[in-house]
């Protein structure tokens, strides 16, 4: 399955805040530590913030955080809601009866399981255990004077 520029961006923000838990982080620090433009993290950021998985303060002191504990979000719920459940090909979204065989085919019935094993697969990881104890994945998602002493 390819996955979009979207969930990366999705799952790397959504990182970054678990790292930085406890605090309120910029855009422009995610842009930057993440190597992200701005423009795409925004997009993502108001999707994830619909979603519930982020906090977004708007302001001068705004930011973003969590929107739930990292322990509560399935690596697979974000996929799903970001990516879409179905597999890009033409017999999912055959709007216009192009193909002559979907009536007869059964690779959808095949992509669509398929899809869905993906899915099971990523449901049982959680953002908190992509990070907890990741001590180089910490130390390369907090901006600097913010390190913090890993034992």
């Amino acid at each position: 399955m390819r996955i979009t520029k979207r969930t990366n961006i999705a799952v790397r923000l959504l990182m970054y805040c678990a790292v930085n838990e406890g605090r309120l982080v910029t855009k422009s620090e995610i842009a930057s530590s993440c190597n992200v433009s701005e423009n795409h993290l925004a997009q993502v950021i108001n999707q994830l913030g619909q979603l519930g998985f982020l906090h977004t303060q708007r302001g001068r002191n705004g930011g973003m955080s969590l929107g739930r504990p990292a322990a509560e979000i399935q690596i697979g719920e974000v996929f799903r809601l970001v990516e879409g459940e179905q597999p890009d090909t033409e017999c999912f979204a055959d709007r216009d009866g192009s193909c002559p065989l979907t009536a007869a085919c059964r690779l959808k019935v095949a992509l669509s399981d398929a899809a869905e094993a993906f899915f099971a697969a990523l449901d049982g990881i959680t953002l908190e255990s992509l990070v907890c104890n990741n001590h180089d994945l910490l130390q390369m998602l907090q901006p600097l004077g913010c390190q913090r002493t890993v034992a």
